[in-house]
């Protein structure tokens, strides 16, 4: 594919297998699935989930600003959590990064994320 970009930043963490951060095709980026790792270390955030969904966030957009865009291009999110009863905070995290109109968006809860995080964010832009 002629049209197809790889998108990396050291803005955010580096990935941790055989994968892209985000590939564009087009006016389509599909950036992979961010856990709250703290970019340049294999660290995580810490153990509060609020902290935890707010650096998975911040991971996204810099991705998302390096592809070209930024967070208001999202058009779906996906969000893996440990627990589900975290669903509220991280309603509250995302209102802090996402304006209306939201972008479609879909919540399910997971047995294990890597590293042992609480929740893992995706997201699909149109730019």
């Amino acid at each position: 594919m002629s049209n197809r970009a790889v998108i990396s930043t050291p803005a955010a963490p580096a990935a941790i297998g055989p994968y892209s951060q985000a590939v564009k095709v087009g006016n389509t980026v599909w950036l992979s699935g961010q856990i709250p790792l703290v970019p340049g270390t294999t660290e995580l955030v810490s153990e509060d989930i609020t902290e935890q969904a707010v650096q998975a966030f911040q991971n996204l957009s810099a991705i998302a600003d390096a592809a070209g865009g930024s967070l208001k291009n999202a058009v779906k999110i996906n969000i893996s959590l440990t627990d589900l009863a975290h669903f509220a905070v991280v309603n509250e995290v995302m209102a802090r990064f996402l304006k209306e109109p939201f972008p479609a968006r879909a919540c399910v809860q997971v047995v294990a994320l890597p590293r042992d995080a609480q929740i893992e964010i995706e997201a699909v832009l149109a730019l």
